[in-house]
């Protein structure tokens, strides 16, 4: 996991500015293009953008609160506000992705000739270069950073690749060879592949929120790092969570009971420090225990 530094904050707050600015360039672009062409298809991908433009705005909002260092009053930092935004720019997708569906489903019923195709293709060009060039950045900022509110904003920019692609195809069909459903049909299929990728950025909030588990991988990974060390015995009660950037691991770490208490914080700190080698944004919380002692252990280890 990467480390958060200053220069990671920066990556952050710069890759929500980018986010924002593409949005509005591109809502002005395909808004002219939708009056011009009246395909449903360009709508689709206007509404789509309308919605970037609001939760690229509420994201890089949250962005700079989950950036701001623990406090007083919240002791554990504020990383959690990615995951707020996350939910919200799910909401945000799913709405947009449902008044699509209802428009698409009237253009079945009452068919609309596209007109002027070459400005819809122009438009759609100009939006999946900005757009690749948006992903490509994100992605170097979530490499570097691991924010999740960048990670679920990329994810929304990653569609509307193919939400343009598939615009472009639909004005070809419609305008280049008569086929006149192919506009509304393709809108619906835009609906349908927004209303999942929401689910995929919602779930992941939702998991971040509600203070689920790291993988069983990583907690194996933790387990076995803990127990590389030759004075401990064993691990129990591990318990590990994400919020925005950070990780925090808690575990109990079973030791000799007849060493001393020095030794045994000496070991803890010991493997303390190769369990935050590992993972650069962990907060790390170890409990020593003498080996054998009976107690209540994690009945969900």
């Amino acid at each position: 996991m990467p480390e958060m530094t200053a220069e990671s904050g920066r990556l952050m707050k710069t890759a929500t500015y980018a986010s924002v600015l593409v949005a509005g360039v591109l809502i002005a672009a395909k808004f002219a293009a939708w009056v011009m062409t009246g395909s449903v298809s360009m709508l689709s991908t206007l509404i789509d953008s309308l919605l970037d433009a609001a939760a690229s705005v509420l994201n890089m909002i949250a962005v700079h609160h989950a950036l701001v260092p623990a406090d007083k009053e919240h002791r554990f930092g504020h990383g959690k506000a990615e995951a707020l935004s996350a939910l919200a720019q799910a909401a945000f997708i799913s709405g947009s992705a449902i008044f699509l569906l209802a428009e698409a489903a009237e253009r079945l019923i009452k068919p609309k000739a596209i007109e002027n195709t070459e400005i819809g293709y122009g438009v759609m060009a100009l939006a999946i270069v900005l757009t690749l060039c948006l992903v490509a950045y994100q992605r170097y900022v979530v490499e570097k950073t691991g924010s999740v509110a960048i990670a679920a904003d990329s994810a929304h920019y990653k569609m509307d690749v193919l939400v343009n692609i598939s615009v472009v195809v639909s004005l070809a069909l419609s305008s280049g060879f008569g086929l006149g459903w192919a506009d509304p049909v393709f809108a619906l299929g835009i609906a349908a592949y927004i209303l999942w990728g929401a689910w995929g950025i919602g779930i992941q909030a939702y998991h971040m929120l509600m203070d689920r588990e790291l993988p069983d991988s990583e907690r194996k990974t933790i387990e076995n790092i803990a127990l590389e060390h030759p004075e401990v015995e064993g691990v129990h009660d591990l318990r590990t969570r994400s919020s925005g950037t950070r990780v925090f691991i808690q575990m109990h770490l079973e030791m000799d009971g007849g060493m001393t208490l020095d030794a045994a914080h000496d070991i803890s700190d010991a493997v303390e420090a190769k369990i935050q080698n590992a993972y650069p944004r962990a907060e790390v919380l170890i409990h020593g225990d003498p080996a054998g002692l009976a107690e209540d252990q994690d009945v969900f280890q």
